[in-house]
């Protein structure tokens, strides 16, 4: 036993520790087989998504452009006087809304009216002359009869009526002319509209015509000018042809008006103007519209933008806002469909979007789908979020949930 103490104490410990170390590989290896023979568990089926879908069926909807816009006043006038005189008042504020017919400036008309009462009185006395040549003609007939004076004196007499009926003629156009030129010295507006600063002061002589007294901006209706591409118009024209798109009647677009805040102007204006003519530096023709502005709350040179309304998209898919999503190469919807086991999947389905739309079938917010869609698609509506990746299973929140949307 001393041998064997001295062995393990001595010479001989390295190679036991030799075997007690592959021993305990060994033993490691066979641990590390063993669970090599253990089977994994199966992994757990996903759980379906709730979702909503609206199962995909042509309609017409209406079509809108909404394009930046120019207000201008429908009407630029220029106040001025047609007779010459003294500027006597100034009947309006400046800056302040005056009406048709309102007098705006008043010049001197002591001379006009004394003209005026000469012109009566010529008049007056032309008709005095006239009926004594009557009397004189009633009076020598009945000689002629009788042979009593020769014809020549009836017919001095019945010219000197002529004459006399010349006469009145002449003095009651003179009596007009005087009776304009005292209206005149009333400058009244031509039209409602907003008035301008007075360019003359009170005291000052006025010339005629060619002196300019103020300017008058008429903005009831107002006039909306704006530029539509000639990108734009070709897809239209090019959708009217294939039966997608139907325009208004003559151009005639029925027009809103987007203030800064985006609030709507309360009035519905129409386009009355389309230029043929394209702008070489912009690539757009010019339109115009015309709107009704009562309260005058629209003024020139503000910048809105305008809506054009009166197209009818035919024969379009529409979806909610909701259901189209963006991956960053493009817009895309999920679509609910069974792959090849049988199971109700979410797929993707690229899309390209139209126009925006407000109201389709009770669709409060939607994009017209133009490609990437056909009758019968089941597009998922509500729910997209619990979709985690494409093929992922899917379940409507209702059995009979696809047969009633499938009548919007």
């Amino acid at each position: 036993m001393s041998t064997i103490r001295l062995l393990l104490g001595g010479q001989l410990r390295p190679f036991f520790n030799v075997i007690f170390l592959l021993s305990s590989s060994a033993i490691l290896v066979t641990s590390l087989t063993g669970c090599d023979q253990i089977q994994p568990s199966e992994p757990k089926s996903v759980k379906p998504a709730v979702v909503t879908v609206m199962k995909m069926t042509t309609q017409s909807v209406p079509f809108s452009i909404e394009l930046p816009a120019t207000l201008s006043g429908a009407k630029e006038v220029e106040i001025r006087a047609q007779i010459s005189g003294i500027l006597q008042t100034r009947n309006f504020s400046e800056g302040d809304k005056v009406t048709a017919g309102q007098s705006l400036f008043s010049l001197d008309s002591k001379t006009y009216a004394a003209e005026m009462s000469k012109c009566k009185a010529d008049l007056n006395a032309s008709m005095v002359r006239l009926k004594q040549a009557q009397r004189e003609v009633s009076r020598i007939q009945p000689l002629r009869e009788k042979n009593s004076i020769s014809q020549r004196e009836l017919d001095n007499a019945i010219s000197n009526v002529d004459i006399h009926l010349a006469d009145v003629a002449s003095m009651q156009a003179k009596l007009e002319q005087a009776q304009l030129q005292l209206d005149y010295t009333k400058v009244s507006s031509p039209v409602t509209g907003i008035a301008g600063r007075e360019l003359v002061s009170e005291g000052t002589y006025v010339s005629g015509p060619e002196v300019l007294l103020t300017q008058l901006t008429q903005i009831d209706p107002i006039r909306v000018r704006f530029g539509l591409s000639e990108r734009e118009q070709l897809e239209m024209r090019k959708d009217e042809a294939e039966g997608t798109l139907t325009l208004p009647e003559g151009g005639h677009w029925k027009t809103r008006i987007k203030l800064f805040d985006g609030s709507l102007h309360p009035h519905v204006g129409q386009v009355n103007f389309s230029d043929i003519r394209i702008n070489g530096q912009t690539g757009t023709s010019e339109l115009q519209a015309i709107t009704p502005n009562p309260d005058f709350s629209l003024r020139p040179g503000q910048f809105v933008r305008i809506i054009l309304e009166g197209a009818i998209r035919e024969n379009a898919f529409v979806v909610p806002q909701r259901a189209v999503l963006d991956n960053g190469l493009g817009k895309f919807v999920y679509v609910m469909v069974k792959n090849e086991k049988g199971v109700t999947i979410a797929l993707p389905a690229p899309i390209t979007v139209g126009e925006w739309v407000t109201q389709a079938n009770g669709i409060e917010n939607g994009w017209v789908i133009r490609e990437g869609l056909k009758a019968g698609d089941k597009v998922i509506t509500d729910g997209t979020a619990r979709i985690f990746f494409p093929g992922m299973p899917v379940r409507l929140t209702d059995d009979s949930q696809l047969d009633s949307t499938a009548q919007h």
